[in-house]
C-alpha cells in the first residue's frame, strides 16, 4: 500500500528556468484516474471536472479521464461506483443531487454506500434566459406565471437535482404553478432555453460561460445572500422579495472503503489545487467558492445535509417524478 503522501516533490526546473508545480502524487498507484460524474457533457459537474483536471495533474503527476455514466439522476453513477475497487482510481463528482436521488428514489445503492473524499466549493445557481426573452427578473417570471398557470416552463436538470427542488420551494412560496422540465444536466437545460422549450432556467455560471459571453443568454436572478462580484448588475431573489438562497455544493466521493492514505493524497492535493493562481482566476470568473472539507467534515456535513433534505421534502410534499 502506498505511503502517506504529504511531501511535495520538485521535478526539475522547467523552460526559461520557471520550477514546475510539485508533484503530490509520485507514489500513487494509479497513473490514471477515471472521475465519474451523472451529468450530460456540458453540463455543470461535466464541466466542473474537465476544468478541475487541468490544474490537478500538474499538482498530481496523474492523468484523469472524466466518464459521463447517465441514467436514473445519478442511480445508475452511484451503482458503477459502489460496484467499483476502493483502490483509488475511480471517484464521483458529487452534488446535492446524489443525496436527493438518493432519498427520492431509493435505488439500489445511494450516497451512503459511498465514501465522502472532499469538497471543494459551494457553487452558486442563478436564473437564466434567452438573450431576448421578455423576462428582466425573476419576479416578473412570477407575476407573469401567476396571471397564466403552468405556461411558464421552467428547465432543471435531473428529478433529483437542487434546481428542482428549489422550484418546488419557489412554487409554494410564491403561490405559483409552473410546468417544470426535467433533463439529463445544465448543459441540456441550456439548449432547452435557446431553443425555446423552456423560458427560463436553472443553472450555473461554468455550464453557461460560453453562452453568456456569446450574449445568448441573460442572467436574471441569483441565489445568493448577496449579489455576486462577478454580476453586480444581477439582482438576488431576496432583493425581488423571494426568500431563497441556494447553497449547492461540489466535492468528490468514491467507493466504500478508500484507504486512509489514498484519502489522505486527495486532501492534500484538494488544498494545493484550491491555491493555485491559475485555477483560481478560472473559478472565480466562474463565481465558485472555495469550500474545503477533509473526509472528517464532508462526511458530518452530508449527515446534516440529508436530515435537512428530508424535512424539506416533508415540508413541501416533494416526492420523485
Amino acid at each position: 500500500m502506498i505511503s502517506k503522501i504529504k511531501t511535495a516533490l520538485l521535478v526539475g526546473l522547467a523552460t526559461a528556468g520557471i520550477l514546475a508545480q510539485p508533484v503530490l502524487a509520485a507514489d500513487y498507484p494509479h497513473k490514471t484516474v477515471k472521475l465519474v460524474t451523472h451529468s450530460s457533457p456540458g453540463g455543470g459537474t461535466d464541466v466542473f471536472l474537465r476544468e478541475l483536471i487541468k490544474y490537478l495533474t500538474p499538482i498530481t503527476g496523474v492523468t484523469y479521464v472524466v466518464e459521463n455514466v447517465r441514467g436514473g439522476a445519478g442511480a445508475k453513477a452511484m451503482a458503477y461506483l459502489a460496484g467499483s475497487p476502493a483502490d483509488g482510481s475511480v471517484f464521483y463528482g458529487t452534488t446535492p443531487s446524489y443525496v436527493n436521488t438518493s432519498l427520492l428514489s431509493k435505488p439500489d445503492k445511494t450516497y451512503e454506500d459511498l465514501d465522502p473524499v472532499v469538497n471543494l466549493f459551494q457553487d452558486p445557481q442563478i436564473v437564466f434566459v434567452r438573450a431576448d426573452s421578455p423576462y428582466k427578473s425573476l419576479k416578473e417570471v412570477v407575476e407573469d406565471a401567476k396571471k397564466r398557470p403552468n405556461q411558464v416552463r421552467v428547465g432543471v436538470s435531473t428529478p433529483g437535482s437542487l434546481d428542482r427542488q428549489v422550484m418546488e420551494q419557489l412554487k409554494a412560496e410564491t403561490g405559483t404553478e409552473m410546468t417544470i422540465i426535467t433533463h439529463d444536466g445544465g448543459g441540456d437545460v441550456m439548449l432547452s432555453v435557446l431553443n425555446g422549450t423552456s423560458t427560463v432556467g436553472i443553472g450555473e455560471i461554468g455550464e453557461l460561460r460560453g453562452q453568456l459571453d456569446a450574449k445568448k443568454i441573460r442572467l436574471i436572478t441569483t441565489y445568493t445572500d448577496e449579489r455576486l462580484p462577478q454580476f453586480a448588475d444581477v439582482p438576488t431573489a431576496k432583493e425581488q422579495g423571494i426568500n431563497l438562497v441556494v447553497r449547492k455544493f461540489r466535492g468528490l466521493a468514491g467507493p466504500k472503503g478508500l484507504p486512509r492514505d489514498i484519502v489522505a493524497a486527495w486532501e492534500d492535493a484538494a488544498q494545493k489545487v484550491l491555491q493555485d493562481p491559475k485555477f483560481k482566476a478560472v473559478y472565480e470568473k466562474d463565481a465558485l467558492i472555495p469550500s474545503y472539507l477533509n473526509q472528517e467534515q464532508y462526511g458530518k456535513f452530508l449527515a446534516g445535509f440529508a436530515e435537512e433534505q428530508k424535512a424539506f421534502f416533508t415540508k413541501y410534499g416533494i416526492t420523485a417524478d
